[in-house]
């Protein structure tokens, strides 16, 4: 039983950026593996970026890679994904996701897989204007 609860999106322009948060409840959130997806208005939900129990590993999708970066602060339950350079294609809604998946490097090439996943938030609207 794990609760996801994503904020900080919002509208923004071309170039700005944007921090969004994911608050996990429980007092397991450091045993979680945790990812960030999107899926802009008809188009399939797509990875976006994923870190290990430790924050010791991270994915990105190439697509965001050197303008996203994902992170987490076990005491605070929270994963966040800091999102910079932002570009009007980066417009979609953002989830976050949990497993309960013990994995380090290489080994967490499987979080890329949005299937992998046993626990979502309900969503936060990124939208970015040109």
């Amino acid at each position: 039983q794990v609760q996801l609860v994503e904020s900080g999106g919002g509208l923004v322009q071309a170039g700005g950026s944007l921090r969004l948060s994911c608050a996990a409840s429980g007092r397991t959130f450091s045993s979680l593996a945790m990812g960030w997806f999107r899926q802009a208005p008809g188009k399939e939900r797509e990875f976006v970026a994923a870190i290990n129990w430790s924050g010791g590993t991270t994915y990105y999708a190439d697509s965001v890679k050197g303008r996203f970066t994902i992170s987490r602060d076990n005491p605070k339950n929270t994963v966040y994904l800091q999102m910079n350079s932002l570009k009007p294609e980066d417009t979609a809604v953002y989830y976050c996701a949990a497993d309960r998946y013990y994995c380090t490097g290489y080994a967490c090439q499987d979080l890329r897989q949005g299937p992998k996943y046993d626990y979502w938030g309900q969503g936060t609207q990124v939208t970015v204007s040109s």
